[in-house]
């Protein structure tokens, strides 16, 4: 069955598609690149031994995206990752985000309507929950208001697809996940922005193999146990693997409603400082940090009830925060060998 994943080039799109790929799915990419670049499809292939289909186009194209699905009105369901994430970016740029991040899935929407094609995971984020009342954050516990643009194109996408799957007779999983890090094992597809990373684990070991300087921790003022704010880290295969158990799961009929909702992430909540003490644990580094002014849209902290996904999916996060650590710098010290070959 052949399988849509936009954004598949990037970081967590990329991770899926090897696993899509593992489990016998026919993989199609529609990419823009601007957070990654086309060689991944190669890095996948040497993973996985097939080498995914790549479109490269701007999904906010409504004309490309239109032609795309009328050459391939046989797509049996889709992932949809392709987004701006970074949060403070979000905040300077709100127009950016809104422009891209929900056109692109109206676009997408359209194209699923005019062509029969019924199914879609929706990539969404622990940011439609605000700052929760309560934590565990269960996927009962209400969407408040949005603390970043970014934030709010996820809630905003949500509510676009709930009424699109009542209107149109379409299934719909959004996936609300907490923070992806970690690489394959194969060290051959990781995290990789361009330019200077928003996110704290690239960030990490950009500063330990001596790309950047020193790494900033957005605020020692928090009111948690260190002073740092504090996030669920989920490995990214874990992550990957419940994209495709949730394409299992609409194709295979087991959906109880035609619109779902789960989080994704291990029920651990780790601070800024924690992270890097488990990063200088597994590498046997130490790490150059320094504590700035907090970021803003950041919230203080959050965590996931896992247990509805993991009863109703079947799914449950494996690695340790030491194990996603580790990954991350295996990764990184591979990139760094490939450049200086």
């Amino acid at each position: 069955m052949k399988i849509l994943v936009t954004g598949g080039t990037g970081f967590i799109g990329s991770h899926t598609v090897v696993e899509l790929q593992n489990k016998g799915y026919e993989v199609i990419i529609v990419d823009n690149l601007s957070n990654s670049g086309s060689d991944i499809v190669d890095k996948i292939a040497q993973i996985t031994g097939i080498t995914p289909v790549l479109e490269i186009f701007d999904l906010t194209d409504k004309q490309k995206t239109s032609d795309f699905f009328k050459r391939h009105n046989d797509i049996a369901g889709i992932i949809h990752f392709a987004a701006y994430k970074a949060v403070g970016e979000s905040v300077q740029k709100p127009l950016l985000y809104y422009h891209n991040n929900l056109e692109s899935l109206i676009n997408i929407l359209d194209g699923m309507n005019e062509n029969g094609i019924r199914n879609l995971v929706f990539s969404s984020s622990c940011t439609v929950y605000g700052q929760p009342d309560e934590l565990p954050v269960s996927e009962n516990a209400p969407v408040k208001a949005a603390e970043s643009p970014y934030g709010n194109t996820k809630q905003i996408s949500e509510e676009i697809i709930y009424d699109s799957v009542k209107a149109l007779g379409i299934n719909a999983i959004a996936l609300r996940y907490f923070n992806p890090i970690g690489a394959h094992p194969s060290a051959l597809i990781g995290e990789l922005p361009i330019g200077v990373p928003n996110n704290l684990v690239p960030f990490i070991t950009q500063t330990a193999i001596g790309i950047r300087q020193c790494l900033s921790v957005f605020g020692d003022t928090y009111p948690t146990p260190d002073g740092t704010a504090i996030r669920d880290y989920i490995h990214v295969v874990d992550l990957a693997k419940a994209h495709v158990i949730s394409v299992d799961r609409m194709i295979d009929g087991k959906m109880k409603e035609n619109f779902e909702v789960f989080n994704l992430g291990t029920g651990n909540g780790y601070s800024v400082l924690e992270v890097i003490k488990s990063f200088e644990k597994v590498s046997g580094l130490k790490l150059n940090y320094k504590i700035v002014d907090r970021r803003e849209g950041d919230i203080t902290q959050v965590w996931a009830d896992p247990e509805y996904s993991n009863r109703e999916l079947g799914w449950k996060a494996e690695k340790s925060i030491d194990e996603m650590t580790l990954s991350a710098w295996k990764w990184e010290k591979a990139l760094q060998q490939n450049k200086s070959k």
